[in-house]
């Protein structure tokens, strides 16, 4: 063959390829089961608290309402102030820690029960399927033709999508500004940021939960991605179990059944899976731990006559192992989960005691810069400060002002101060002392702030106070 035609040889173009999966829609069909029953129970207890919360009434307000405007927290009878935000870090280690801990113990929990996620796709499911019908039903809708009745189903269906998601961005902005605001405000009354975030959160809320579902949990939430390093092989997961399972296959007349594994093949596990996802694959990130499979899959065992569990929550060791379920108890409880208990146990009662011991009034003593010394008609030495008297309590206060460190100083004018339940206050204090005391330069002193009636309600409060 002549070299040079070699070189004239056409070379075929390689094929595309694309690093991206075309998104299939995934129809999920309904299931009922125990662990079904539980996630719903998470439904509405998270939903009862989330709707339900801000219309609560305490001492004559909203029982939880962060305030952003007045820089107030109210939790029930608790008023915490932008000083107070060291509780927020106790709140959100205490959240992570007990992350750590379920996860360690359980896989995920919060992503299969309580995660916002999963709860609302679960209520817009539960629309969709009362109104388009079961999942046959649904897949025949979307194939067909453009009719009247399909499109009056579609509009109904995203209508009530819609309602849910706007209710749902009132509500979370109902937590950050008075509900009985809001309500005096519709329907077109609103601020700016109110509009802002109630669409902005209702319309994630329609788009995630409506729309993206799986897609979230899958590509979007890190959780999804790092959750292997909080797994170990003793982490209680929803396992298939192969060597019962496998050879698998569909029964058939005449056949030999004693050559085939527990599994049917019926593809249920998968038609029920949130995320699309066949657990007989193995252990998989897109997993959300809802148990869905094995309520789909128990059924089954019970119709061909075998045991339950072939899909069950169980861990890899005891899997391979074939631990009894008092050994898979015993391996729950290795060394990291009681670490992770304890530390968890140490910082909730810790911040417990924070609460409860936490004296209800803060003082910030600002000495007036403007005026460092100056002497006054009799002679004596005095300096002027501004004292922040933040009540904390919901009831109204009389404070007792006295002040200490230098030999005959004291305070010039009244030295009671009155402020409202939940008040900033902000007074004008003079303090003078005799020429003779102190020394000269900067001088400690100590402001006392005791509410009067109530001995364990004081404040002893570090200050400066110049000599010339």
């Amino acid at each position: 063959m002549d070299p040079k035609e070699n070189t004239t040889q056409s070379v075929p173009a390689p094929a595309p390829v694309s690093f991206y999966e075309k998104h299939k829609k995934i129809y999920i069909r309904d299931v009922k089961g125990w662990w079904n029953t539980w996630r719903w129970v998470l439904v509405w207890v998270t939903q009862i608290i989330f709707y339900g919360a801000p219309w609560i009434e305490w001492n004559g307000r909203q029982a939880v309402l962060f305030h952003l405007v007045e820089r107030k927290f109210y939790l029930f009878g608790l008023v915490l102030w932008p000083q107070d935000v060291f509780y927020l870090a106790l709140l959100l280690i205490i959240s992570a820690y007990a992350l750590f801990l379920f996860t360690a113990i359980a896989g995920r929990l919060f992503c299969g029960y309580a995660c916002p996620q999963t709860v609302y796709t679960e209520i817009f499911m539960w629309v969709e399927n009362r109104i388009e019908g079961d999942r046959s039903a649904r897949m025949k809708l979307d194939k067909g033709p453009l009719t009247l009745r399909k499109f009056a189903l579609k509009a109904l269906k995203h209508a009530v999508w819609l309602l849910i998601s706007i209710w749902t961005g009132f509500t979370l902005v109902a937590y950050f500004t008075p509900v009985d605001e809001l309500l005096a405000a519709l329907p077109i009354n609103f601020s700016g940021w109110e509009l802002f975030w109630i669409f902005f959160y209702g319309g994630f809320c329609y788009m995630q939960a409506g729309f993206l579902r799986e897609q979230v949990c899958k590509y979007m939430c890190p959780y999804a991605r790092f959750q292997g390093v909080m797994f170990d092989p003793d982490t209680l997961v929803i396992t298939y179990d192969p060597e019962r399972g496998e050879p698998r296959g569909a029964r058939k007349k005449g056949g030999d059944a004693k050559a085939l594994g527990d599994c049917v093949d019926c593809g249920l596990c998968v038609a029920v899976c949130p995320t699309g996802i066949d657990i007989r694959k193995g252990i998989q990130y897109e997993c959300i731990g809802c148990g869905a499979c094995i309520d789909a899959c128990d059924p089954v065992m019970d119709k061909v006559g075998k045991p339950r569990g072939l899909i069950r929550y169980t861990t890899e060791n005891a899997l391979e192992r074939h631990f009894s379920p008092k050994e898979v108890v015993g391996h729950i409880m290795r060394p990291r989960i009681l670490l992770y208990t304890a530390i968890l146990v140490a910082i909730t009662v810790a911040s417990i005691w924070s609460l409860a011991t936490r004296v209800p009034l803060k003082v910030d003593v600002i000495r007036d810069r403007s005026i460092l010394a100056r002497e006054a008609d009799d002679g004596r030495i005095e300096n002027v400060y501004n004292l922040k008297i933040m009540n904390t309590t919901e009831e109204p206060k009389r404070y007792a002002l006295s002040v200490e460190g230098i030999e005959g100083m004291e305070i010039a004018g009244d030295r009671i101060v009155e402020v409202a339940s939940a008040e900033n206050h902000e007074v004008t204090v003079v303090v003078r002392v005799p020429a003779e005391s102190g020394k000269a330069g900067a001088n400690t002193i100590y402001f006392d702030i005791k509410a009067m009636n109530h001995d364990g309600i004081a404040v002893h409060e570090k200050a400066t106070f110049l000599m010339p």
